[in-house]
């Protein structure tokens, strides 16, 4: 290693990519189970712990080494969730007592503020990711709906929008991944422009670089 300044910067990978898959591919498998396709068994519980929430926790430990709040607290948040959730249905196998609706319900509940509070900060970033969170806030709102009230039609609708929140993730993250590979936009994500930014590009005293 040469002992002075090293101006070069370091290329790294698109964690953020990587998350996206994660989340959209965990979250696909699980609602089509919702949906009555397969019954809950290990294949899910095992994609919920190993890409839903591991590569997910390795994702926002990237993001956070990429210096980007918003994808570190997301992808460590989501990895979060799906370790818990897999263990909620694990744990009383093996002793533990199972948490009730009503409890699942608040669960529910309180992920539905973060993914709306975490909605609100997509609308600085991309029109993609405000579909994911958009569809993410409802999705919670329904499962917890349905655990708190117990009406199967509530139900039937959470595991609807939770397989378009899947696809939406899932293609966010494609679309990342393909349009850095061909080196423009194969999949568009609609990229937020912001107003203070057109603002001094149009400005004649804006600082030349």
């Amino acid at each position: 290693m040469s002992g002075g300044e090293n101006t070069s910067k370091e290329k790294v990978g698109n964690a953020g990519a990587l998350g996206l898959c994660a989340f959209g591919l965990t979250t696909l498998v699980l609602m089509l189970h919702n949906n009555g396709l397969y019954e809950m068994n290990t294949m899910v519980l095992a994609m919920g712990i190993f890409y839903g929430g591991a590569v997910q926790l390795i994702a926002g430990i990237l993001e956070w080494k990429n210096g980007n709040t918003f994808g570190t607290v997301a992808f460590t948040s989501y990895g979060a969730f799906w370790l818990s959730f897999c263990f909620l249905l694990m744990l009383p196998a093996f002793g533990f007592p199972a948490a009730d609706a009503a409890a699942v319900g608040w669960f529910m509940l309180v992920w539905t503020v973060f993914t709306f509070a975490m909605f609100i900060g997509t609308l600085r970033i991309a029109r993609a990711l405000q579909v994911v969170f958009g569809l993410g806030s409802i999705g919670f709102c329904l499962l917890a709906l349905n655990d708190l009230t117990g009406i199967a039609a509530i139900g039937d609708v959470a595991a609807i929008v939770g397989v378009l929140l899947g696809c939406a993730a899932l293609y966010t993250g494609l679309a990342e991944v393909l349009n850095e590979v061909y080196g423009r936009v194969v999949l568009p994500i609609g990229p937020v422009v912001h107003e203070e930014a057109t603002v001094q590009a149009e400005s004649p005293s804006a600082p030349a670089d």
